[in-house]
């Protein structure tokens, strides 16, 4: 049971205890190269199997910098045009890839009916902040404006990630908010939004929770070059002075993770700020869970429920093909 009260759910709890029993080394253990691999195998082994359904292939979007691959995914008997969710992946701006979400993307596209583009924007520390958030509002700006050439519907575009790409997401979307064409809806799960690292939940759950404050630490120092970024609102959505006129969100958050309170302080600021939000908090899971799916019965419902209010968002804006 947490500080607070919340009961971890059961399978979560096995899962963690799996962990700690082979001793699964640390997320940034390693060099660099084997800690990314680590990441890109392990975060698809507990993910949902292929239904079929969805097609994928890779291409080429803008980034910040020049072209960036990316992974688009399509229902495969869906008319087009469709809506498109532009997806960052997690892994603390230093980890993770078009590889290690897969599943995830293509459980989005189908489940929601909806065109899925994974943007493999550059990392930190070879790439440090801000070159990831450039990378993601350039793809999605082009996104809204050609993304008709990959059959999107350019008026029902949302934005969404987790982790570290639900932290782009949000910097996207501001960034694009005064903009003629702008997403229309985010999909925030378990963003970090305060790097100051000062909510509560990150004393609660610093160590023995998949993500410690020591992997915190370790992707900060990666990701920004001088300490002073922290508060940055682009590195620190929570110190936006202004977060009105940004699209309708949905944040979702896990109860044994220390980004929770700052995931959820967001959501309030959202509100705060006139901003119709879905504040969904997986109460019993961990930080990651969206990747455990295929193993994990609270992990496959929120997958469910953040399907859900993709395509309930997104069809209030779609064209009839």
């Amino acid at each position: 049971m947490s500080p607070d009260g919340l009961e971890m759910d059961l399978q979560s709890q096995a899962l963690l205890w799996l962990l700690h029993a082979v001793r699964e080394p640390e997320g940034y253990a390693g060099d660099l190269r084997s800690a990314r691999r680590r990441l890109d195998i392990g975060s698809r082994v507990l993910a949902l199997s292929d239904p079929g359904g969805v097609h994928f292939e890779d291409c080429t979007v803008p980034g910040g910098a020049g072209e960036r691959r990316a992974r688009i995914y399509a229902p495969s008997a869906a008319a087009r045009p469709l809506p498109a969710l532009v997806w960052f992946h997690g892994g603390g701006f230093v980890l993770g890839s078009i590889e290690s979400h897969h599943e995830v993307c293509r459980e989005l596209a189908r489940q929601a009916g909806v065109i899925v583009l994974s943007v493999d924007y550059r990392l930190a520390p070879e790439h440090p902040f801000p070159a990831g958030l450039e990378d993601a509002i350039a793809a999605t700006r082009w996104v809204l404006w050609e993304g008709a050439t990959l059959g999107i519907d350019s008026g029902a575009i949302a934005v969404g990630g987790d982790s570290a790409g639900g932290n782009l997401a949000t910097g996207t979307a501001r960034a694009l908010r005064d903009e003629a064409r702008r997403p229309v809806f985010q999909l925030l799960v378990y963003p970090p939004t305060d790097a100051t690292c000062a909510q509560p939940s990150q004393a609660f759950f610093d160590k023995g929770f998949i993500l410690t404050a020591a992997n915190i630490q370790w992707f900060l120092g990666h990701y920004v070059t001088d300490r002073a970024q922290v508060t940055d609102p682009r590195v620190s959505p929570l110190f936006a002075p202004d977060l009105s006129g940004l699209p309708p969100a949905q944040v979702i958050t896990a109860g044994f993770d220390p980004l929770r309170d700052e995931g959820r302080a967001y959501a309030r600021r959202l509100k705060d700020a006139g901003v119709e939000v879905d504040d969904l908090c997986s109460e019993g899971s961990l930080h990651g869970f969206l990747c455990t799916a295929g193993a994990i019965r609270q992990s496959a419902e929120i997958m469910a429920r953040a399907a859900g209010a993709l395509k309930a968002a997104l069809s209030l804006k779609c064209r009839a093909p």
